[in-house]
């Protein structure tokens, strides 16, 4: 099967099809490209070659996680060097009416409960969409290993960015529930 590089609008766009995924750059001048399965399509000079790329599941990371999702070993390790002073940030909303996402994850995990012992280092800061901010965690330091985490990973990331403009200097994004090898290392924290 062939493309055309200028039907194809590149603008560092990728293809998915039902066997591969293609990814590509634009190039100043027209050229072919070229699909087989299980490739990806490279640029070497004016010309796109199809290489080998790997479409297997079995990797420390999905295609599903979103960006900025630590791994289950980089997760594993700040949890082993936090110790005590680790500190998770739940970022989810209390109200599905305003997050409705929320009512989903919160039935696989739910908020932290000091009077059930779970997740006792952990608080409530919900991430606002409408502000794109939080509250701060009050009487906590700066260099307090902080893990954020969400439904997902995208406002736990956002609430991670969050905190590290506002000098917080050792924070990791968890995740969401959906991410089992990561909450295993954290949610019983």
């Amino acid at each position: 099967m062939r493309y055309c590089a200028t039907s194809l609008l590149l603008a560092g766009a990728s293809i998915l099809s039902r066997h591969s995924v293609l990814a590509f750059t634009p190039l100043s001048h027209p050229t072919s490209l070229v699909r087989t399965s299980n490739t990806s399509v490279v640029p070497t000079g004016r010309r796109f070659l199809a290489t080998p790329r790997s479409t297997s599941t079995s990797t420390t990371r999905t295609m599903a996680t979103k960006a900025g999702v630590a791994t289950p070993s980089e997760l594993a390790s700040f949890v082993s060097s936090a110790g005590s002073r680790l500190l998770v940030i739940d970022v989810r909303h209390p109200d599905p009416a305003v997050e409705p996402g929320d009512a989903k994850s919160l039935a696989v995990a739910g908020f932290p409960d000091k009077t059930k012992s779970y997740r006792p280092m952990a608080i409530n800061l919900p991430w606002s969409r409408e502000t794109n901010q939080m509250d701060l965690p009050e009487n906590v330091a700066k260099d307090t290993p902080i893990i954020t985490h969400c439904g997902g990973g995208g406002r736990g990331q956002m609430a991670k960015e969050f905190l590290e403009k506002n000098g917080f200097t050792n924070v990791l994004n968890g995740g969401g529930p959906k991410e089992t090898k990561c909450w295993a290392e954290y949610g019983s924290k």
